[in-house]
Order: C-alpha cells, then sequence, then structure tokens
C-alpha cells in the first residue's frame, strides 16, 4: 500500500477537535491517525447519504 503524504488543512470546531485530541491522547496516536480512522470506519454511513445532484433531480410525479 503507498502512503500518500500531501498535506490538508482541515478545520474542526474547537469541541470536536478537543475530543479528537483527547482520543489521540488516549491512544496514543496522532491527530491525523484519529480523523482517519474516523472517515475509514463512517465511509459506509456517508455513502448511504444522498449526493447534492440526486437531490438536486426532481422525481417525477407518478402518472395515474
Amino acid at each position: 500500500m503507498t502512503t500518500d503524504k500531501r498535506k490538508q488543512s482541515l478545520y474542526f470546531p474547537e469541541l470536536m477537535l478537543k475530543d479528537i485530541q483527547r482520543e489521540a491522547d488516549r491512544l496514543d496516536r496522532s491527530l491525523s491517525w484519529v480523523v482517519q480512522r474516523c472517515v475509514r470506519s463512517a465511509l459506509t454511513e456517508l455513502r448511504k447519504l444522498p449526493s447534492t445532484q440526486e437531490a438536486a433531480v426532481p422525481t417525477p410525479e407518478p402518472r395515474s
């Protein structure tokens, strides 16, 4: 597995960042590691959400 080392800035609300930091400290891991694990574990649920393109397309009314 190739590791991509590009940097990206992400901005979190203060309370969320504190939660992430607390878990990183508890697990003795980096913030990046914790966020990556959170994303991986949440992707299944995120993929269930409609995309903005799907939400923008009106559903045709059934004809009677």
